[in-house]
């Protein structure tokens, strides 16, 4: 099979053999692209059927080739479009009640993951109230220590399990259980209940030609036109993330919903394994949430007298991600600067208004240490995320924040990056020795680069100055600090622009453009 998939890609076409046992193979015909096709299901494995079993003699369930129409004329909604096509083609095969939603670079890894799901929906108490059961993102690849940050453990453990205190954890958009009639825009009664063998004897009447014909005329790019879909039904659109806002209709129709975060974690997949899809994949969240956030769906707006202010401001947390990036720059610059300039921006030691200053250092960093190690995370894993905390707020969030803003005065129109989870041979062995991955040029390492530039030399310019000019350094103590905790989180970065030599180090050109960054804002007045 891996020989018949690479030749395949290799060559761009199906051999004709294989075209010839598999109907779904001839539609996919040298006249029509990925983006300009027509809508193609296939019914690859018939569950009714007995003769369908795998090498042990189990009969096989279902299993649907599904290609939804796109033309270049008609917008097709990205992911968003691409779900509800699934759930109308899925209510044509099944139209079961229950619907799992998960990423194509997810699998299974808990057998009792759909038992203990519908634990929850047949729950006596409870049950009729919940919409969705959503189990944490977990991925398989993690990098050594935890060096992107890509581990969401401390997330998973306490946000989302926080979140079942106030109405239920937001939808993430995989690894979630959804009620089909819910989904589709169904508001919340106390009589509520579901029906569990809807739609099956219809099923059973219907052929195989005839179950794809019907399914084909729900995936056509009009089938929408003049409907609800992608606003008051199913999964909503117009949003980078189209999960979390289709979670926030469903909790102001009423429902609840519930984490489920077993000891060995329900699916598993692939995050990301270099430095530049770990940006992307964040700029794309916080761009999305802060797009949420500043539209009139914003929690606070949508929510108000639908659901609790504590779960508005619990939506909030990731909805407010994208503009932290300006007062992060802010204490990632202006401090440092303000130590070269000998201009002091915080009390001095032995005032009593420091205190506040240092409360707060130390009792966020201790307790987010605390939280890391309770559990699973190593110290250095720790360390590794502050340092990815300060590289996403620096440059996918701040980049988040731009677009965002350029999108709501008309400069520019939404679309879906999707973020890559293949890297060459290379760039993975790096990883596994945990050696962060730059090598390409690009905007965001140029702030990166700047920012650790700038406050290596504004460092030791600083302490130069305090030493040869006798000043008193009382006033200029949490600067130092400051700034030399932002030289010390910055090692990594100071490896690649003037130590490492491998196709992962920082490219001259970036370290170049930082330098001239950075002799501009020495350059310029603070004050």
């Amino acid at each position: 099979m891996t020989e018949r998939i690479d030749s395949a890609v290799r060559s761009a076409s199906v051999p004709e053999e294989i075209r010839e046992n598999h109907k779904g193979f001839s539609e996919w015909n040298t006249g029509i692209t990925s983006k300009d096709h027509q809508p193609i299901v296939q019914v690859l494995i018939d569950g009714k059927d007995r003769d369908a079993v795998d090498n042990e003699g189990n009969v096989l369930p279902t299993l649907v080739y599904v290609a939804r129409e796109k033309r270049p004329q008609y917008h097709h909604n990205f992911k968003a479009g691409a779900m509800n096509a699934l759930i109308r083609v899925s209510s044509v095969i099944s139209n079961s009640p229950i619907i799992l939603n998960v990423d194509c670079d997810l699998y299974s890894n808990n057998s009792d993951a759909i038992r203990d799901a519908l634990c929850f929906f047949l729950d006596e108490e409870m049950g009729h109230k919940i919409a969705f059961v959503q189990h944490p993102q977990n991925y398989t690849n993690i990098a050594k220590n935890n060096m992107y940050g890509n581990s969401f453990n401390v997330l998973n453990q306490v946000e989302l399990r926080g979140f079942d205190g106030v109405g239920g954890p937001l939808y993430i958009g995989t690894g979630c259980f959804h009620r089909r009639e819910i989904l589709c825009g169904r508001r919340f009664t106390n009589d509520y209940k579901e029906v569990w063998d809807r739609g099956m004897k219809e099923k059973r009447e219907l052929s195989i030609y005839q179950t794809e014909e019907k399914a084909k005329s729900s995936t056509t790019c009009t089938y929408e036109h003049n409907t609800q879909w992608g606003n008051e039904i199913a999964v909503k659109y117009g949003f980078p993330v189209e999960d979390v806002i289709t979670g926030l209709a469903i909790h102001c129709r009423g429902w609840k919903s519930v984490c489920n975060n077993p000891p060995r974690a329900a699916f598993m997949g692939v995050g990301p394994t270099t430095l530049a899809q770990t940006i992307l994949q964040h700029k794309r969240w916080s761009e999305g949430n802060f797009s949420i956030f500043l539209s009139k769906y914003c929690p606070f707006i949508f929510g108000n007298g639908s659901i609790s202010l504590q779960h508005q401001m619990a939506y909030s947390v990731y909805g407010l991600w994208a503009p932290n990036s300006l007062p992060t720059l802010y204490y990632a610059v202006i401090p440092s600067l303000g130590l070269l300039r000998g201009t002091p921006l915080f009390p001095e030691i032995m005032s009593p208004w420091i205190m506040p200053f240092i409360y707060v250092a130390i009792a966020k960093n201790v307790y987010s240490a605390y939280e890391a190690l309770f559990y699973g995370e190593t110290l250095r894993g720790w360390w590794n995320g502050q340092r990815m905390w300060m590289v996403r707020r620096t440059t996918s969030y701040l980049y988040g924040t731009i677009d965002t803003v350029r999108k709501l005065l008309g400069l520019s129109e939404m679309g879906f990056a999707v973020s890559p989870k293949v890297s060459d041979e290379e760039e993975s062995k790096r990883c596994e020795q945990g050696v962060m991955e730059f090598g390409a040029s690009s905007p965001e390492y140029v702030i990166i680069a700047t920012v650790a530039w700038l406050n290596l030399a504004c460092l030791v310019g600083g302490l130069c100055k305090i030493l040869t000019s006798g000043e008193a350094s009382r006033g200029f103590f949490l600067q130092v600090v400051l700034c030399g905790l932002l030289v010390i989180i910055n090692v990594p970065v100071y490896e690649a622009m003037f130590i490492r030599k491998d196709g992962g180090s920082m490219p001259f050109s970036v370290t170049l453009v930082s330098t001239g960054f950075v002799m501009l804002a020495l350059s310029v007045p603070l004050f």
